[in-house]
């Protein structure tokens, strides 16, 4: 194996593939333990991954690993009214951006959730996105659709920090 190259390649995309399971899971230790996994699944096929696309396999083992872990835990994290069990950050007049991003992404479906973060946060196109999550570039455009909708229905003041305004 060229341990050098994959470490060079791990170096380079650690940190965007972290941000991006953060996105997806909103838990920065569940977050940690997807990119190790994925990071792990690479290495052990990396003579293979690396002339291709490895980050885009890494992906697709974190939004699967993802997908795998919600499906085994969604009894544990559903509470009784049927919403998500999360802690809820205080609001001050000035909201924090990061918190605001993270409870608007929190209320999306978990299909929803991952299309808007490959998307809009890891500037994948629909095609690549739909190939990372295994579905088609149809599914993508109408989950897209949906997410925004119920993004700018939660939380319209994303689109007042980002310049766009849909009145």
């Amino acid at each position: 194996m060229d341990i050098d190259g994959f470490s060079e390649w791990a170096d380079g995309c650690q940190q965007r593939l972290l941000r991006s399971a953060y996105l997806l899971t909103g838990d920065l230790g569940r977050a940690e333990d997807l990119v190790q996994e994925a990071l792990v699944k690479v290495a052990l096929r990396w003579n293979r991954l690396r002339d291709g696309q490895p980050t885009a396999y890494a992906r697709t083992v974190i939004a699967r690993d993802n997908i795998s872990w919600w499906r085994r835990h969604r009894r544990e994290v559903v509470g009784v009214d049927g919403h998500a069990a999360r802690d809820r950050a205080s609001t001050t007049d000035e909201p924090d951006v990061r918190l605001l991003v993270l409870d608007a992404l929190a209320h999306l479906t978990p299909a929803q959730r991952k299309v808007v973060v490959l998307r809009h946060f890891d500037d994948l196109t629909e095609a690549e996105t739909a190939r990372v999550l295994g579905v088609s570039v149809g599914t993508v455009k109408s989950q897209n659709a949906a997410a925004l909708a119920r993004l700018r229905e939660r939380a319209p003041e994303l689109a007042e920090l980002t310049g766009r305004n849909h009145d």
